[in-house]
């Protein structure tokens, strides 16, 4: 069987432009070429099989003497890179992988000894087919293995003809780029970062409450925050004001969890208006409408007419808060919501489970009925903009594929909720102004096709000394994958640290945005000087930060070596 770029399935071999890349492949296993156009020719892998089943695993081939680069989760919420040569070294949750051949002696291609060396690459893009999402993993005898998952017991039939793309070119990020070209195309449920709307933020200076305030921030330390940058030269032209600002509360049976100064997991929202901190008594000076209510859209105000914040952005979950919403309570009755039980699938499983996914694990999610979830974001987000809001951050969802039970399955339930989202956030907030965030897993990644920024790696964890090299290379890495989708973000960092130079210089090669979480009163101006501009802008690059090709295959936070954007 021979389809397009010369990929063949023939005496259990799996051969691209003649080389073998695959031996031992099972029986079952199909080729089947792309029936779109697109800009890149490639194929299909897929199963042929009668057993059903929320979840199977169906070995493919034997992998060895490759060098490959995968990008896979290692929690729930997020990827990072690993390197390899042979099958049973790629892990579980593998969503993107590629593969560099140089014609070496345990590939000699077909009929062509003695040819002169040739570097190509080969990508496998695990997709979404019908209710179910493929990913790859290794096993012990070195097979690449395809894991097929609903999400849903009662979802269980499949037809496994188009679960794996695969391409080859000679230039890596061509390749990649090419191919997710392609795959849009065949699956018409995302959109490439080429034609997204990027948002205007992302060009100037920023600054983020979350590490400055956790969940303790107020109207008063946010105007602290501000006011302790723009003292300094530096103006910040963008506000996040995270986690901490909501309604919310614990149900009284809930079970506490939650890590440090951070939110407590157990917590469920219980109104779309923000809380008591944001509305103390203010002096009638700095409230537009004389009233003594020191609301959001007092606060929003005076920070744009006071201080020139040109985007104002509020966080929230996508499920609400990090447990849902109360399904008691009459401001949530509305929507429709059930407790629901998370349900994580057993490759997250085996890669470690965080303290926030065993906090909606033992506290389950309160969520909002899928055909409730427009009116739902509808509702908070036009009380958001009505006060003065620009954006939003939207958090923790990759919690989606958890509750797919009962609702036709993680991928249907993605659907529903980010097309409620991105509706929500085009009719309410001008220039595509979202932040996606952990949203690592491909439920989301084809299914989204508006939000055009995501962030890109686990979070900046400013008293662990060694998180800093681990977040600067995964974010370069998953850029290789995710900066075909949305523009990454790198994430806040803080001015005033021992590694605040190393974060600072990754960020401005990195084409993202670049905010910090200082403490008020605590920055190094003389850096920020160096990343931003009087007027607060940046001078930022307009593609996505990768590493070169020659570190695509070399892991810098395992081999001690550096490595170059």
């Amino acid at each position: 069987m021979t389809v397009g770029a010369g990929i063949r399935l023939i005496n259990g071999k799996l051969l691209v432009s003649g080389e073998c890349i695959l031996t031992g492949v099972n029986d079952n296993v199909v080729l089947t070429p792309v029936s779109t156009e697109g800009p890149i020719d490639g194929a299909f892998i897929g199963v042929k099989s009668d057993q059903k089943g929320s979840r199977r695993v169906f070995p493919v081939g034997n992998l060895q003497g490759l060098r490959f680069l995968s990008l896979f989760r290692f929690k729930m919420w997020w990827m990072t890179q690993w390197t390899g040569t042979c099958g049973k070294e790629i892990p579980v949750e593998t969503q993107f992988l590629i593969m560099e051949s140089k014609n070496s002696s345990c590939l000699q291609p077909e009929g062509r000894e003695g040819a002169e060396e040739e570097e190509h690459y080969i990508v496998f893009f695990p997709l979404l087919e019908g209710d179910f999402r493929a990913v790859l993993q290794g096993n012990e005898q070195n097979e690449i293995e395809i894991c097929l998952e609903s999400g849903d017991p009662a979802v269980d039939k499949f037809d496994g003809s188009r679960l794996v793309f695969i391409a080859c070119g000679s230039n890596p990020f061509d390749l990649i780029t090419d191919a997710v070209k392609t795959i849009e195309k065949h699956l018409q449920t995302f959109c490439h970062r080429e034609r997204r709307t990027i948002p205007d933020m992302l060009n100037w200076f920023g600054w983020c409450t979350w590490d400055a305030f956790y969940t303790d921030v107020s109207a008063e330390g946010v105007k602290q925050g501000i006011e302790s940058l723009m003292k300094g030269g530096i103006p910040p032209k963008f506000l996040i004001i995270d986690d901490g600002w909501q309604s919310v509360g614990m149900d009284p049976t809930g079970v506490e969890v939650k890590a440090d100064d951070t939110a407590n997991i157990a917590d469920r929202l219980v109104d779309i208006k923000e809380n008591h901190k944001f509305q103390e008594e203010g002096s009638v000076e700095e409230s537009v409408d004389n009233s003594k209510s020191f609301r959001f859209r007092h606060l929003i105000a005076a920070l744009k007419e006071k201080y020139g914040i040109r985007y104002v952005y509020a966080w929230h979950a996508i499920t609400g808060y990090w447990g849902g919403v109360n399904p008691n309570v009459p401001a949530m009755k509305c929507y429709e919501p059930k407790l629901a039980e998370a349900i994580p699938s057993p490759g997250v499983e085996s890669n470690g489970i965080c303290y926030v996914l065993k906090g909606i694990i033992l506290n389950k999610v309160g969520v909002v009925d899928p055909e409730k979830a427009y009116e739902f974001y509808n509702d908070l987000h036009e009380y958001l903009s009505s006060a003065g809001v620009d954006g939003v951050k939207v958090d923790a969802q990759t919690s989606l594929e958890t509750l797919g039970a009962s609702r036709g399955g993680r991928i249907n339930l993605a659907q529903k909720y980010h097309k409620a989202l991105e509706a929500s956030v085009s009719k309410n907030f001008k220039d595509n102004n979202i932040i996606s965030c952990m949203s690592h897993n491909t439920d989301t990644l084809y299914s989204s096709k508006k939000t055009a920024v995501i962030r890109a790696s686990d979070d900046f964890f400013p008293r662990d000394p060694a998180s800093h090299t681990v977040h600067i290379a995964s974010v370069a890495y998953n850029s290789v994958f995710l900066g075909e989708f949305m523009q990454p973000d790198w994430d806040m960092f803080h001015s005033r640290h021992p590694m605040a130079e190393y974060h600072g210089a990754a960020r401005a090669v990195g084409g993202c945005p670049v905010y910090v979480s200082d403490k008020p009163e605590c920055h190094d101006f003389n850096l920020l000087r160096k990343l931003v501009l009087p007027d607060g802008s940046i001078l930022r690059a307009k593609l996505p930060g990768r590493p070169t090709k020659d570190c695509l295959f070399s892991d810098p936070t395992r081999d001690r070596k550096s490595f170059g954007f």
